[in-house]
């Protein structure tokens, strides 16, 4: 299994941006320095309110694709009860 991994970011207003990274803390350092990510060079990144280490990059690519889909509640719910990995694959119906 591979290190990748979805994070999510709080911007400053309140909006949660979802990504994947090898390397989060690097990535989120990226993302200060409004580089990276084209939405959050307009929508400055306040905090790293999740992380989860899913596997390779197909099936983490596959959850972040999931994780985009949901509403903005779902998401918080992510960020509040911090799912661990197979929690995190069963609320975007990707259970291996």
């Amino acid at each position: 299994m591979s290190d990748w991994h979805l994070y999510l970011v709080r911007t400053d207003a309140g909006a949660l941006y979802t990504g994947i990274s090898t390397d989060v803390d690097k990535r989120f350092e990226t993302h200060q320095l409004g580089l990276g990510s084209k939405y959050l060079r307009g929508n400055q990144p306040a905090k790293l309110v999740y992380r989860c280490q899913i596997g390779d990059r197909s099936l983490t690519s596959k959850v972040e694709y999931r994780v985009k889909q949901l509403d903005k509640p779902a998401k918080e719910n992510i960020v509040r009860s911090a799912p661990s990995r197979e929690q995190l694959l069963d609320i975007v119906d990707l259970c291996d």
